[in-house]
């Protein structure tokens, strides 16, 4: 996609050469000693003691630069254990379209695809899921908003093991319905529904693994689809995702090239 990726952070370059053999990172790591970059970019964590080890880390989260160098968006949470993926990024900022995770649904008027941006995930990574929706031709559904119809509508019920964020939706097409000289939004043909979720934390997501290792999160599709002669009764189509789960590296470097003790 022309996406030039670099990471930097307060570690030495023998700790940055030994992370990158151990877990196969091909991209530059870039080591900012002093935290100098990491300051003057207004990230420091200083809640981490001065007198740690850890002293100048940044708070974690990503920078997308334009081709001159400027920021044109951030990506960063209010709690440092919670992370967007880079997938996720590319979803989101570049319409990256997503293929992990990948099942399709029919329904009487409209087949759907449902997919993430990651296969494999970690304790409270923030990922990206999309409904690609193929609607039967001469076929609509109402756009979210709507008053007096029945939207489409995405459910994700509440869980311990990911929170789910606001749907991203289309801008909704008007439809003008002269049996009753009226006009409405709505979504007809083909189009993306987008979202965003943030995973819990390790425990909770050790809880929910299957036999394989897998952890599965489940959500819904609602809508009821018109014509333009008749609205059908309105349907319900199960949603699934199944990812790879992953914990913590705590692998840490050799001890001879370690932050020193302060």
């Amino acid at each position: 996609m022309g996406v030039g990726v670099a990471a930097i952070s307060y570690d030495s370059p023998a700790i940055l050469r030994d992370f990158a053999a151990r877990k196969g990172i091909h991209f530059p790591l870039l080591s900012d000693p002093g935290s100098t970059i990491i300051r003057s970019v207004g990230i420091l964590n200083e809640t981490v003691p001065a007198n740690t080890p850890y002293f100048g880390v940044p708070y974690p989260g990503t920078f997308v630069l334009d081709e001159k160098g400027t920021i044109v968006a951030k990506y960063f949470e209010d709690d440092y254990k919670e992370r967007y993926t880079s997938a996720a990024i590319l979803v989101r900022q570049f319409g990256a379209v997503p293929e992990a995770s990948r099942t399709e649904v029919a329904g009487k008027q409209l087949t759907l695809v449902a997919s993430a941006s990651n296969s494999t995930v970690h304790p409270q990574q923030r990922i990206a899921l999309v409904v690609e929706v193929q609607m039967k031709p001469g076929m609509h559904v109402y756009a979210p908003g709507v008053e007096g119809y029945i939207p489409i509508e995405w459910r994700m019920p509440e869980s311990a093991i990911a929170s789910a964020h606001q749907v991203s939706s289309p801008k909704p097409e008007i439809l003008y319905l002269p049996a009753i000289d009226e006009k409405v939004p709505v979504l007809q043909e083909h189009f993306q529904l987008k979202r965003e979720i943030t995973l819990g934390p390790d425990d909770k997501l050790k809880a929910a693994l299957d036999s394989s290792g897998n952890i599965s999160i489940a959500g819904s599709l609602r809508y009821q689809a018109c014509d333009d002669r008749i609205c059908y009764i309105p349907q319900e189509l199960p949603l699934q995702w199944t990812f790879r789960y992953e914990g913590f590296d705590r692998e840490r470097s050799p001890a001879d090239i370690r932050h020193p003790a302060k």
